[in-house]
């Protein structure tokens, strides 16, 4: 379980990746979705649900960073 909690960590902190708002959101729920979705199933909960917490989550953290310049 301490595997999968690093791991999440790790997915979690590289969401938001790009240049403007809307890719920053596109990137994170869809790194947020495949991260919910490995995790539901590593963990035994339902998959589906977790891809979709997941992407909920990555787009609105996505969405809510400012790129570094």
């Amino acid at each position: 379980m301490r595997n999968y909690i690093v791991l999440t960590a790790i997915l979690l902190s590289i969401t938001a990746c790009g240049d403007t708002w809307g890719q920053r959101a596109v990137t994170g729920g869809g790194i947020g979705a495949a991260s919910g979705a490995v995790l539901g199933a590593a963990t035994g909960f339902n998959p589906l649900l977790g891809a979709v917490v997941g992407g909920a989550a990555g787009a609105g953290i996505g969405a809510a960073t400012t790129p570094r310049r």
